[in-house]
């Protein structure tokens, strides 16, 4: 080994002989972090987003690679976090790609100790049911002589993660089914 290769192992001296003396750049890499490759180098799609864990929406850069995502990393560009995350934020490639993650309509039916699959249209359908159902037979024309229009049988809380539009189609769904009974845990 040659004078020259044994010294650059040291890294106080790659930080003088490159020049980046507070050894942030080249100087700090070993020979091994040298030979890796980024999994944003690796990917061939970038594609824009917006955190889902709450009401701030701050950007994302998701990095596709054969259709999986491989890393999630904050978009500079974006006016609300400016390439920043938060941890959770940080974490949300996890809900893509966790081995945990629920990918089915799961139903446990009345007095049931059993969890069953059901596919997303004989779930949609069953909630849709309900809804009618509920409506039909709580609805109040009127009470104490006033004209009242409305349902107390259905309600909603909205989570933090709905964004202002979200809320706003909330509302006006809620509000056309004669509901009154609905908040934000945003606000709570």
């Amino acid at each position: 080994m040659n004078d020259r290769t044994f010294l650059d192992l040291w890294p106080v001296v790659r930080q003088l002989r490159s020049g980046d003396l507070l050894g942030r750049g080249e100087a700090a890499k070993s020979g091994p972090t040298r030979r890796l490759t980024p999994r944003t180098a690796t990917a061939d799609q970038v594609v824009k987003s917006v955190c889902p864990y709450c009401a701030v929406g701050c950007g994302q850069t998701v990095y596709v690679k054969d259709g999986a995502v491989v890393q999630i990393e904050g978009d500079p560009d974006s006016p609300v976090s400016r390439g920043r995350l938060c941890p959770k934020g940080s974490a949300s490639k996890q809900l893509v790609t966790s081995p945990n993650r629920v990918t089915k309509v799961r139903y446990r039916r009345p007095h049931s100790t059993e969890w069953e699959d059901l596919d997303l249209d004989t779930a949609i359908d069953m909630i849709a049911d309900r809804v009618i159902d509920t409506r039909a037979r709580t609805w109040v024309w009127e009470e104490d002589g006033k004209r009242v229009r409305r349902t107390m049988g259905i309600a909603s809380l909205g989570g933090a993660t709905l964004d202002n539009e979200e809320n706003y189609l909330m509302k006006k769904l809620y509000t056309a089914l004669g509901a009154v009974q609905i908040e934000n845990q945003a606000r709570i």
